[in-house]
């Protein structure tokens, strides 16, 4: 088992109400030379979580930060233009992440919950998941 220290939080940068499957990051990740999707876990516009890279294995989603964290992605954080970054999580993507953050928690008590933002000029994963999710960083679940 690797160590956790960290469980990072991205989105896709896909626009809002727009489905995108893991196969298809799959292959955006692909694309790029890299050996798999670069995240552990997916969340997908109706709450199913899918298993992207296996947990046991390195993730590719934050450089300089893979070694010791879990790679979460929600899809969607643009707003439908492409132009601005938003928060696009609907209720079942925002009760599977808690859902998830918590299970992760619980298996790595050292983890803190970041987002992808905390370590990149990014907007990803366009809402403050260091502050929203705080509280089970804190071990209060």
């Amino acid at each position: 088992m690797r160590y956790i220290n960290k469980i990072i939080v991205h989105c896709s940068a896909t626009p809002e109400c727009r489905e995108v499957s893991v196969d298809t990051i799959r292959s955006w990740h692909l694309d790029r030379g890299w050996s798999d999707i670069g995240y552990h876990y997916v969340i997908q516009l109706n709450g199913d979580i899918n298993k992207g890279r296996d947990i046991l294995i390195q993730g590719a989603h934050v450089r300089g930060q893979n070694k010791d964290s879990i790679g979460i992605c929600y899809i969607g954080g643009m707003d439908s233009q492409m132009v601005n970054p938003k928060d696009t999580r609907t209720i079942q993507q925002t009760d599977a992440l808690l859902s998830l953050l918590k299970e992760l928690k619980c298996e790595h008590p050292d983890a803190i919950i970041y987002g992808h933002r905390d370590f990149s000029a990014k907007a990803c994963p366009s809402f403050d998941a260091t502050e929203e999710y705080k509280e089970i960083s804190n071990g209060k679940l």
